[in-house]
């Protein structure tokens, strides 16, 4: 038989008429911040545009699909008036959307937990051999190593199996990893006619999904900071929106700092999506002190402070500067020194991949 190629036109694979405006929807949705009847508006303007539908499936046929399949559900609005609101299933859809957006094309490596260089006591193999020590669980002696060792050290006639015989195969600890992920909502996110807002929460929901779904013994947490700082679910990514707010750097970097030190795990990072320079802080009277003015000296300084103490409690910080003024990468230099951790000066593009490549990086080792 002969071998060769068979070519041919290309078929898209067959998808129904709701997977097909689900997939658009999900996208809108994620735009939207959670307001569905933005993203409907948006989904029919589109298919005016493009004719998604026919007479045979509607959007209106969409909208009910959506109920029975139980994505949306009536709700309250903040003004007492009725309204239609996604449900906890389509906020995962939307993560494990994200997932595969972000993600789903880069090279992964097996499943597990965080590796360390350090062998011993563990739960992965290393596929290498050691003498048995005292201790060592008789569920990690290899037999066939020992057996042969039995035969080389006291021969085949007289068959005996001693202590100094056996040999155990070598494991290493799965070390586990506590992440804050730091999102800045300034109002410089949607400024000059660019959306940094979405691409950032959709690395945000790509991570937790990734997180919460392949590395269980791990632990995410988000905050994000404007004019304060404070936490949030990671069923709330979906509806993060940018506020009127200036830039604590200071305060997201504290409580970021607070969530690390009451976690167990040894391994802490913290990773910070940012585009633009501090420009607040929070006095201990409870004013605020702004300036949006350049870099302000008595605002970096305390910025450059709280690396300082980061990296006193062990904990790096990786920066993903969505912005490429000078200036501003002159104050991430410095941060990024005062912490001994990271930087990454990256468009929107490439931020998931840079923080999936930094997070894969960092769970191969061992952060002292």
């Amino acid at each position: 038989m002969k071998k060769g190629f068979l070519f041919k036109k290309y078929e898209a694979p067959f998808q129904s008429p709701f997977d097909k405006l689900f997939e658009i929807f999900k996208e809108l949705i994620t735009h939207t911040s959670g307001d569905f009847d933005e993203a409907i508006d948006w989904l029919r303007q589109l298919d005016m545009e493009y004719k998604l539908t026919d007479s045979s499936y509607t959007i209106d046929d969409f909208i009910e699909d959506l109920k029975k399949k139980g994505y949306i559900r009536e709700e309250l609005k903040d003004d007492g008036t009725s309204g239609t609101g996604i449900t906890a299933k389509t906020e995962r859809a939307i993560r494990q959307a994200a997932l595969d957006q972000i993600f789903g094309n880069l090279k992964r490596t097996g499943s597990g937990n965080h590796k360390t260089k350090y062998s011993g006591n563990g739960d992965e193999q290393t596929g290498e051999f050691r003498n048995y020590h005292f201790g060592d669980s008789i569920e990690s002696i290899s037999l066939t190593e020992s057996l042969r060792n039995a035969q080389v050290n006291n021969g085949v006639d007289e068959f005996r199996l001693t202590e100094n015989d056996l040999v155990v195969e070598d494991s290493r600890f799965k070390a586990q990893m506590s992440t804050v992920l730091m999102i800045d909502i300034s109002h410089s996110m949607i400024l000059y006619g660019e959306d940094r807002i979405t691409p950032a929460k959709k690395v945000a929901m790509a991570l937790a999904e990734l997180i919460t779904t392949r590395y269980p013994k791990d632990t995410i947490d988000i905050l994000v900071f404007g004019n304060d700082a404070w936490p949030i679910a990671i069923k709330d990514l979906p509806y993060l929106k940018v506020g009127p707010y200036h830039t604590n750097t200071v305060a997201g970097l504290q409580l970021a700092m607070d969530m690390l030190r009451r976690k167990r795990n040894t391994n802490k990072q913290i990773f910070m999506i940012t585009d633009g320079k501090p420009s607040c802080v929070r006095e201990k009277n409870g004013e605020y002190y702004m300036n949006s003015n350049g870099l302000d000296e008595y605002i970096v300084e305390q910025c450059y402070n709280q690396a300082a103490q980061a990296r006193k409690l062990h904990i790096p910080i990786t920066t993903f500067m969505i912005a490429n003024d000078p200036y501003l990468q002159k104050f991430v230099n410095r941060f990024t020194e005062a912490n001994q951790g990271k930087a990454f000066y990256t468009g929107l593009k490439g931020l998931g991949e840079m923080i999936f490549e930094d997070y894969e990086t960092n769970r191969k080792k061992k952060i002292k």
